[in-house]
């Protein structure tokens, strides 16, 4: 069997049960000699997506800072692409979790790189993420974020409005940047409330990263996007590393890209509140 082989150790033929996660595969809990495991089984062609992954999340435990699950292992046998993780038994929250999340990921944070983008491209969900290597954040939020979405979103027929708004958002977003000049920051790039939990000792862990250096305030804009965080969290953080000026209005410029995401995903529940978000913005640009 492939896991055993790659593992060393004796796996059971098959998982214990299936569990909640993942976008591009299916998760399990697979048992072993050494106790359970988080396996990951996707197609073999979404390979890469798993091995970004597991790049992501070694990039994530090298910063010493938020908790990530062990990567044990990772690859393909025959039809199927599977990566093995560390197995968390995780608990309810606590305000006290919260408070050590936004302490340490204020210090992933400080974390940064010659430039914006990462080593390679990775997903946000089920979607490519581009990640050149850029100087300038203003562009490549603007070209592998934003306008990528919305030309996206124009391939399966967004058209109209959407793209006309947006056109003109692209076009004027520099206006939001002329005092903030952000270093790149090591993201999870992905941090919604399903994406972090707490681990037996009580100690936060973030899992299913998006990882790329970035704005650092584009992770906090979507802990505020669909909820999951508490005050503690944002005080926490605060207290750490307070955001700059003008951070409420760049949060809905971030939280654009994963809403433009969920609508080229999901559908046009999705459109009101991203034709929304534009107008919202351009009446902050004036």
């Amino acid at each position: 069997m492939a896991l055993a082989a790659q593992l060393g150790m004796h796996v059971a033929d098959r998982p214990v049960s299936r569990v909640q996660g993942g976008s591009v595969s299916e998760c399990y809990r697979w048992e072993s000699v050494a106790g359970p495991l988080f396996v990951k089984v996707a197609e073999a062609g979404k390979l890469a997506c798993l091995e970004a992954e597991a790049i992501g999340l070694e990039e994530l435990r090298a910063a010493d800072a938020v908790r990530v699950p062990g990567v044990l292992a990772f690859g393909a046998s025959g039809a199927r692409a599977y990566l093995v993780l560390e197995w968390l038994d995780l608990q309810p929250s606590s305000a006290f979790a919260e408070e050590l999340l936004g302490e340490r990921l204020a210090r992933q944070h400080r974390i940064s790189a010659p430039e914006f983008g990462w080593q390679r491209d990775n997903m946000i969900g089920a979607t490519p993420q581009l990640n050149p290597g850029t100087g300038d954040w203003v562009s490549f939020f603007r070209e592998q974020r934003l306008a990528y979405q919305l030309e996206l979103a124009r391939s399966i027929g967004y058209t109209d409005r959407l793209q006309q708004r947006g056109a003109r958002l692209l076009e004027r977003m520099d206006g939001l940047f002329t005092a903030h000049r952000p270093a790149p920051a090591l993201l999870h790039g992905d941090l919604w409330g399903g994406n972090w939990g707490v681990d037996p000792h009580g100690a936060p862990v973030i899992f299913d990263p998006a990882v790329y250096f970035g704005d650092r305030e584009a992770d906090l804009a979507m802990t505020r996007l669909f909820g999951g965080f508490g005050p503690s969290f944002h005080a926490a953080y605060h207290d750490t590393w307070p955001l700059a000026q003008g951070s409420e209005t760049r949060a809905v410029l971030y939280n654009l890209y994963h809403v433009l995401n969920h609508l080229n995903l999901f559908g046009a529940g999705y459109l009101k509140q991203a034709e929304s978000m534009i107008d919202r913005l351009l009446a902050e640009l004036g």
